[in-house]
């Protein structure tokens, strides 16, 4: 089987450079135009697919090389571009920026080799005129395979300005596909983790949004970047699909199939808005009943809950908020107290804790977390140390942390992991039925994580 969705790739040299801006811009302006188009970030990033949902209407989904491999890029993508007109996929950090040690792997260029897609490169030229040339030179010429069939130009200063950088560009016999000029009302906040999320800002983000639509319908030659798009090659492979993926060779339909679908809780709102769309397709695929709710506003859980996932976030921000709803709280710990199983990943690690930041949480771990000026951000190797209802021992996943948080301790009696890199340690909580870790997984890379949740929640 195969297909040939339309398909781009935005990347940059650096990041800073305009690609969110940019590829935001081109999923609301090609939406506009009527076309369906499929979002799409490279990388572990949960924040800017929030913003490529508000432009397309569709989830905003996560090609990571490093967390699901290499193998289940392309099908991941054919299961998020399923029944569109046109793909836009955001890059992450420069274009041959992948994961620490490992050479190309988990960049935008080897994204971008994966799908067949031609990359548009996005330059903030506002502090170079002819040396722009050079600079696009260097990342067509640097990998062959990366086909570079465009440039936008971004931050550009005025048309004299644009003039002296398309004269330099024309010796590259690389397009412009577009100028953009500078633009403050395209800007969005950003703090310690990065752009504010659009859940917390929802008005403001849909003005964001419209503006960076309009900017790029102004300043990009949007039917030039559609035929761009549809030269991507044909991929090869069938669609990802949760049923299949959850699916065990050694399991046959029993009568344990045909009861009440188990109530899964899954936390979300502005405090924990980190989620890979996969996960709750994964569970329900499992044969659970995935029910959101809003740790901030919801004073109970779900009624009917048998399982709890609490996902990342920033409950530092809601901390006080978070700790003031106790009637949440006690059902949350009264939850784990029974051995429910409870998944948490980061925010919910800490929502799990005994306080954050001197604050009362759940108290469901004898840990203390607290905020710290220290940033932990980078790809894990990990192993599950013991037996939890996510995992057997000695599975093997890959994962992500990005926090400006610590816990103490930073590891239960029973970890939940025990980490390869970049250094040997164990980390994160297994008690009862809760396993808690600052480790974020794609569970797309071992579905059997879903199937074992969802069991775990029918006979607890």
């Amino acid at each position: 089987m195969s297909s040939s969705v339309p398909r781009l790739v935005v990347a940059a040299p650096s990041s800073g450079s305009g690609k969110t801006t940019v590829a935001t811009g081109l999923m609301a302006a090609f939406a506009a135009r009527g076309l369906a188009v499929s979002p799409h970030k490279v990388g572990p990033d949960y924040i800017d697919p929030g913003y490529h949902a508000l432009a397309t209407g569709r989830v905003g989904r996560n090609l990571d090389a490093y967390l699901c491999g290499p193998e289940l890029v392309g099908p991941l993508f054919l299961h998020g571009a399923r029944g569109c007109d046109i793909a836009v996929v955001e890059g992450v950090m420069g274009l041959y920026d992948g994961a620490a040690g490992e050479g190309e792997l988990a960049s935008t260029a080897h994204v971008a080799k994966l799908l067949r897609a031609p990359v548009v490169l996005v330059v903030d030229a506002s502090s170079q005129s002819r040396s722009v040339a050079a600079l696009v030179h260097g990342f067509v010429s640097w990998d062959p395979e990366v086909r570079v069939g465009g440039v936008i130009l971004n931050k550009v200063a005025s048309d004299r300005h644009e003039v002296m950088l398309r004269e330099a560009l024309e010796q590259t016999g690389v397009p412009v596909l577009g100028v953009l000029r500078r633009a403050p009302q395209v800007d969005t906040p950003s703090r310690h983790l990065g752009l504010v999320p659009v859940a917390e800002r929802r008005a403001e983000a849909v003005e964001a949004v419209a503006a960076m639509a309009a900017q790029v319908s102004d300043g990009c030659d949007l039917d030039a970047l559609v035929g761009l798009a549809r030269s991507a090659g044909a991929l090869s492979g069938a669609a990802w699909d949760a049923a299949e993926a959850v699916s065990s060779p050694t399991h046959h339909p029993t009568r344990s199939d045909e009861q009440p679908k188990p109530r899964v809780a899954v936390a979300g709102g502005p405090a924990f808005t980190f989620s890979y769309a996969e996960h709750t397709e994964l569970l329900t695929a499992a044969g659970a009943d995935v029910v959101p709710f809003d740790p901030l506003r919801d004073e109970e859980l779900p009624e009917g809950t048998r399982g709890l996932v609490i996902g990342g976030g920033f409950p530092e921000v809601y901390a006080a908020e978070l700790s003031a709803n106790e009637p949440l709280r006690k059902a949350v710990a009264d939850l784990a107290q029974s051995g429910a199983p409870v998944a948490a990943e980061c925010a919910g690690l800490l929502y799990l804790c005994r306080e954050l930041d001197g604050l009362p949480m759940c108290g469901v771990l004898d840990a203390g977390a607290r905020m710290t000026e220290r940033l932990t951000l980078g790809y894990r190797d990990a192993v599950a140390v013991g037996d939890s209802v996510l995992a057997a021992a000695g599975t093997r996943m890959r994962g992500h942390e990005f926090h400006r948080t610590a816990v103490e301790p930073g590891a239960g009696a029973e970890p939940a992991w025990g980490l390869r890199t970049p250094q040997r340690r164990v980390e994160g909580f297994v008690r009862r039925g809760v396993h808690a870790s600052y480790l974020h997984t794609h569970w797309a890379a071992e579905p059997g994580v879903a199937r074992r949740f969802v069991e775990r929640c029918r006979t607890s």
